[in-house]
């Protein structure tokens, strides 16, 4: 065996000679806390002036109705039971559940809208409390995609592409921008769900794809430990955890300067996190002196856990924290039948909370630099779906038209971007593509998305692949 050929037999005097520079010397300080406040992002980023530290995503998984929630269409109650026309559908694909109907007969929302606050923004009855904080928002009526499935169009959301592989928005995030915080996560994912009518989610959506796999999204569970593995094994003491660690953190690092494998590297930095998660952690979930204010603002849900309004209490927990990106899907708003007691249910269980996160953040001076992103993979159809009775009707996706909102960061408060014509069915004015939205959530985190790429397999890859543009208006 020549000289040095195998890690193990590294000296001491050379193991540190070799940890001098390069990766040896950011894992070290790493593992000796130089990083603090922190991991930095890639040199040279920002591009420009940010107004957004972080993102809070509130990801209605499922397809929710725009008909039902913001995008008020009054024609449609005397349209009621007609066909519609040719010159509106104008041979959009269908999926397989309506494309074997031969009339696709209109419905109306059954539920009443108005207008809120000093822009007159549309608002349904099932979104009181978002309706109450209209003058925060910034609508967009015009979102559109060309996925018509919900796994596509999930991963198109969540990643800039149909097929799986790409890195998640939080990951490119992460790459880009580092943490804000060494002792959590720079991207958290959080699930909830009413239980029925779910659509699944597969980790991949959160993943890094071909980016180092340090930068995924860091999954928090409902129940139990909110993350995995991180109380000390049975018989194991914190401190024999630390000289574990710290021995195991070497041997690694031997292997880093073996085989320059960037992979252990992210082996390191992930153990290292793991253990400050230990106090982090608990203390992140630890509800327990937030005053009854809190609750009466987010909703009594806030004090059940798997609830979409605990997480959104545990999203500006983050955000105070400084994690970079706040992923939350609720699941359940596949509405194909029986869509008016579902979409009650759903809006019951998210409304008073997101409304409540807004509130929140404004009132602690947070949300001038946190962007909250609201909406799904794509809309509902305005033709109905299975039974046509004024109480029980049903949906299909719609990936043509469709709303989402934002608030704070930078987003333009008070502003209804774009129009939909008189059937909710097609764009009028102002159309944002889904690569339009993520060039312009970077655009405010102070990132230009033609300069945010990855060399990957010969080619330099970015979020929005080859599109996207920044929508100005969209931003104050």
């Amino acid at each position: 065996m020549k000289p040095m050929s195998h890690p193990l037999q590294l000296t001491r005097r050379h193991f540190f000679s070799r940890t001098s520079t390069g990766a040896g010397v950011a894992a070290m300080a790493s593992l000796l806390g130089e990083r603090a406040h922190g991991e930095a992002g890639l040199p040279g980023i920002p591009h420009h002036a940010a107004r957004a530290k972080r993102v809070i995503y509130l990801f209605m998984s499922g397809g929710p109705s725009q008909m039902e929630l913001f995008d008020y269409k009054p024609n449609l109650e005397k349209w009621r039971g007609t066909d519609l026309p040719d010159s509106v559908r104008m041979g959009q694909r269908l999926t397989g559940m309506t494309a074997a109907q031969s009339k696709f007969p209109v419905v109306q929302s059954m539920f009443q809208f108005r207008q809120h606050g000093q822009t007159g923004a549309w608002a349904s009855e099932l979104v009181p409390h978002t309706g109450k904080i209209a003058d925060k928002l910034c609508f967009i009526k015009s979102m559109h995609t060309e996925a018509i499935n919900h796994d596509p169009a999930v991963t198109f959301f969540q990643t800039g592409f149909q097929l799986a592989g790409r890195p998640s928005i939080g990951s490119w995030l992460s790459y880009g921008l580092g943490s804000e915080n060494s002792d959590l996560p720079s991207f958290v994912v959080m699930i909830s769900s009413t239980g029925k009518g779910d659509q699944p989610l597969y980790d991949r959506v959160w993943g890094s794809g071909f980016l180092p796999s340090r930068y995924q999204g860091v999954k928090f569970r409902s129940g139990g430990e909110p993350v995995l593995y991180l109380t000390n094994p049975e018989g194991m003491p914190a401190d024999g955890r630390r000289r574990f660690l710290d021995d195991l953190a070497k041997l690694n690092q031997m292997q880093v300067e073996e085989n320059g494998d960037p992979e252990i590297s992210t082996r390191i930095a992930q153990y290292e996190m793991a253990y400050r998660m230990q106090t982090s952690v608990p203390d992140l979930t630890d509800l327990t002196k937030e005053p009854e204010s809190t609750y009466q603002l987010y909703g009594e849900d806030a004090r059940k856990p798997n609830t979409f309004a605990r997480n959104c209490l545990l999203a500006r927990r983050m955000a105070e924290r400084g994690v970079r990106f706040i992923q939350l899907f609720h699941r359940g708003w596949d509405h194909h039948n029986n869509l008016p007691e579902n979409i009650v249910k759903l809006s019951k269980d998210t409304d008073q909370a997101a409304a409540g996160l807004v509130t929140d953040l404004d009132r602690r001076g947070l949300l001038k630099d946190t962007m909250v992103v609201w909406g799904g993979e794509f809309g509902r159809t305005v033709y109905c779906q299975g039974k046509l009775t004024k109480e029980d009707y049903g949906r299909d996706h719609h990936p043509r038209c469709f709303t989402m909102w934002m608030a704070g960061g930078g987003a333009k408060a008070g502003y209804t971007h774009g129009a939909t014509d008189d059937y909710s069915y097609n764009i009028t004015e102002n159309p944002v593509h889904v690569h339009d939205l993520h060039a312009t959530i970077l655009h405010a985190l102070g990132i230009d998305h033609l300069k945010l790429t990855y060399k990957f397999q010969g080619r330099h890859f970015r979020l929005t692949d080859i599109h996207g543009k920044v929508v100005k208006e969209l931003l104050g």
